[in-house]
């Protein structure tokens, strides 16, 4: 514990320096003029790429927003094909759905084609706006920080495309077909129309919510890099964690049957090993680091 709060207050006392050398070369102004073209230029990029989107947002609504909404999504065979290729009979074959949306006001279509091409803006964009964003933060670092950063907008655009992948296909799927098969009572007064802006935030938030979810391997190795996390002490609250993440796969799995969870649990459970086997390996090289320098 000793050795990991000197490294933190290390980093931070080396990045404050570093800071201060920058303001001796650049003023406060220079810093913001600096900021504020590197957000002109993520802006103008997240703006082109949301009116690429809007220019099709009719064949995007079609074949991605809503497609799983209809009982032909690709995922429901995928999924029903493996189950019986494993020899799960039908347990991962879902009833068929075709989803109807309702729209309760005049505006409501261009409001939500606006929203869509925003988000799939943000989306489209997201390596570009990275790229901007360590363009601003490298000038602060040095050359070894440089070099451990290498390669990181490809690995966290990576796992964040992953991670959307993930909720569009394998938990959207499953959200969808649940929630449009469950009833409320036997009389049938109940009649299941979500909204049109229901269904868009709905996708929308299991699309970024895995995205951001599969980042937990950069962001360990981020953390180990810099002293404030270590293998060790995720090793130590594995048990705690496997129980927090079936937990948390229950719930974001509206379906109770086990399979759905599991598709959940599983890469939710990998990303966590990975993310102990990345700073465990950091923990290791900081060791054999420090035995250098001693000896």
């Amino acid at each position: 514990m000793a050795s990991t709060s000197s490294t933190r207050s290390t980093f931070f006392k080396s990045f404050r320096n570093k800071m201060a050398r920058d303001d001796n070369e650049m003023s406060f102004v220079d810093h913001l003029e600096a900021l504020r073209w590197h957000i002109v230029r993520a802006v103008v990029v997240w703006l082109i790429a949301a009116i690429g989107v809007f220019i099709y947002i009719d064949w995007i609504f079609d074949n991605i927003i809503y497609a799983p909404a209809r009982s032909s999504f690709i995922s429901y065979r995928a999924l029903c094909d493996f189950s019986h290729w494993a020899g799960l009979d039908d347990a991962l074959c879902m009833p068929p759905v075709d989803i109807k949306l309702l729209g309760t006001t005049i505006s409501g279509p261009f409001m939500s084609a606006i929203s869509i091409s925003f988000i799939g803006g943000v989306i489209i964009a997201f390596p570009y706006l990275l790229w901007e964003l360590w363009r601003f933060i490298k000038p602060a670092l040095n050359t070894k920080e440089v070099s451990y950063s290498r390669g990181a907008i490809f690995w966290i655009s990576l796992f964040f495309f992953a991670g959307a992948a993930f909720g569009y296909y394998l938990l959207a799927p499953f959200t969808f077909n649940f929630l449009a098969n469950f009833s409320l009572g036997k009389s049938g007064a109940y009649q299941y129309i979500p909204t049109l802006d229901d269904y868009i935030s709905t996708i929308t938030n299991i699309i970024l919510g895995c995205g951001l979810v599969f980042e937990l391997p950069v962001i360990s190795y981020v953390l180990a890099k810099i002293g404030i996390l270590t293998g060790t002490f995720l090793k130590k609250t594995r048990r705690y964690s496997f129980i927090i993440i079936l937990v948390l796969a229950a719930v974001i799995t509206p379906s109770p049957d086990w399979t759905s969870q599991a598709l959940v649990a599983v890469p939710l459970l990998l990303l966590f090993e990975l993310s102990v086997l990345l700073a465990s390996r950091i923990e290791k090289q900081k060791k054999k680091e420090e035995n250098t320098e001693w000896s």
